[in-house]
């Protein structure tokens, strides 16, 4: 299980300036989302950049750095709390990244080899750790290929969430027209530590920007992003549009 933040501007900011004041409770979350940390955005070229660390992020130096000196219009960023006995590794961090898109998941998949039907097998080798997080990925990349972007989003989570065998399929993509967050989950496999919400995302739009986040946190002002949606944002205008699952 993991905590989810994306973000898009029409301008450069860093991630923890458009979050806002209680940014530092988002890392907070890290005392138990504490596997790892990672932050993806899109450079100059049009390529997601990735900044990985398998540690805590509210005890992590670089971690401080990069959420308070990256500027991007667009970043995505992931705290990790590994689940199905995955090893914490590099390799297993989140963001995954494949040609121009990134992508950030929070829930579990099991068991992850569910999931391998849905995958071209020349997709195999670009994979470079062993989570379920990362084949949900290129389940997309997948369904992309054959049918574009939007319409490949949702035929892929579609065919997962058919299965009925998650926790939670919420997750964030990132590419340099669009960015989408996803909203699929079962609170009926919430962790038992957890409580209701847990797998609850929101959204804010404002004249900085539009930035969506997983619960846990001071999200006052903020707009529920409802369970079976997705919510897509067009980086070049920020308009935004609910899509259905």
């Amino acid at each position: 299980m993991c905590r989810l933040m994306g973000f898009v501007s029409d301008h450069s900011e860093t991630i923890a300036e458009i979050a806002g004041p209680t940014f530092g409770q988002f890392t907070d979350l890290s005392a138990k989302h504490g596997d790892g940390w990672g932050i993806s955005a899109i450079n100059s070229a049009g390529a997601p950049e990735l900044i990985l660390e398998p540690g805590r992020a509210s005890e992590s130096v670089r971690f401080a750095q990069t959420a308070n000196s990256l500027q991007s219009d667009g970043a995505l960023l992931h705290l990790r709390w590994a689940t199905l006995g995955l090893a914490i590794s590099e390799g297993n961090t989140h963001p995954f990244a494949f040609e121009e898109m990134s992508f950030i998941h929070n829930g579990s998949i099991n068991p992850p080899s569910s999931l391998d039907k849905f995958i071209v097998p020349d997709l195999i080798p670009y994979m470079r750790g062993e989570t379920d997080s990362e084949k949900y990925f290129f389940a997309i990349v997948t369904q992309v290929r054959r049918l574009g972007l939007q319409a490949g989003i949702l035929a892929a989570v579609r065919a997962i969430a058919a299965q009925d065998n998650f926790s939670s399929i919420n997750a964030m993509i990132l590419t340099p027209e669009y960015f989408f967050t996803i909203c699929e989950h079962n609170d009926a496999k919430i962790p038992d530590d957890e409580g209701p919400g847990y797998y609850d995302l929101a959204y804010r739009a404002d004249a900085r920007g539009i930035i969506a986040a997983s619960s846990g946190w001071d999200q006052a002002g903020w707009t529920n992003l409802p369970n079976h949606r997705i919510l897509e944002v067009k980086r070049a205008t920020l308009q935004s549009a609910l899509l259905t699952i």
